[in-house]
């Protein structure tokens, strides 16, 4: 399956980083494409951008002050089809991404993505992972965790993942 293309432009104020695109991502060229995805919604529902917006409109994410990008470019049916060296490369990859657009914050689209990203603190006492701003930081770039939105993933209600995009609004609010 062909990698999914970066939307990440000069100016970016917030780089969305997921884990790794699905098989619908790669066949339709577009980020957060799976059917029963939600977030694009929550981007439209928190107040990020002020109209809704699909899967299709990824490379419209720009306009927004929005960038979009994966920690490994390798499609893949699951999470779990990946291995170890894919994020370890990965993490160096998007480092250098973040360096080279310096984006104002580094959204992380999931807990997974997260520990992917700090697999030291991850590891760590097996200490759970907040949703919101975290103490770490990407280059000098703020870290705020999101929930996955993807349908196969049960660990948060809509509801706790739009508090979560809203917290991210409301965080970039404070920092105008």
């Amino acid at each position: 399956m062909p990698p999914l293309r970066d939307r990440i432009a000069p100016g970016v104020r917030v780089l969305f980083v997921g884990i790794n695109p699905g098989v619908r991502s790669a066949l339709t060229g577009h980020h957060f494409a799976g059917f029963s995805n939600r977030f694009w919604g929550l981007l439209f529902e928190s107040g990020l951008v002020p109209e809704r917006l699909t899967f299709e409109d990824d490379d419209r994410l720009p306009e927004f002050g929005y960038g979009i990008t994966n920690i490994v470019a390798r499609p893949t049916p699951g999470v779990n089809d990946l291995a170890p060296a894919e994020f370890v490369a990965g993490r160096r990859r998007l480092l250098l991404k973040v360096r080279r657009h310096r984006p104002a914050v580094v959204a992380l689209v999931g807990v997974t993505v997260f520990r992917a990203m700090f697999p030291a603190r991850a590891s760590s006492k097996g200490a759970p992972v907040d949703l919101g701003l975290q103490t770490e930081r990407l280059a000098d770039a703020a870290v705020f965790v999101l929930p996955n939105p993807s349908g196969r993933n049960a660990n948060f209600t809509r509801a706790e993942m739009l508090e979560a995009f809203r917290a991210l609004r409301a965080f970039l609010s404070e920092t105008d």
